[in-house]
């Protein structure tokens, strides 16, 4: 199971949605943490200003995040419509 880590940027962008979209999108991050092969086909590599991070699909939404294998952590970095987090 990973730590999750949210930078306080990725904090105000998830508290500024809709709260049930909040709600799902907390749900999936839960999951990403404890059980990300259940998502294994919403998880993709990024590439670019964003390579060695990925993006996590929930509905219309996208989470940007890296892992840090050594110490067990997931870190946000980004939450947002898809027309704007990229």
């Amino acid at each position: 199971m990973y730590a999750i880590e949210f930078l306080p940027s990725a904090k105000k962008e998830l508290s500024q949605l809709d709260r049930v979209i909040q709600k799902q999108l907390k749900e999936k991050i839960i999951l990403l943490a404890t059980d990300p092969e259940k998502l294994k086909n919403n998880i993709k590599a990024l590439k670019g200003e964003y390579s060695g991070k990925f993006r996590l699909r929930v509905r219309d939404y996208r989470v940007i995040f890296r892992i840090t294998e050594e110490k067990i952590l997931i870190t946000i970095i980004r939450i947002g419509h898809r027309k704007e987090v990229y």
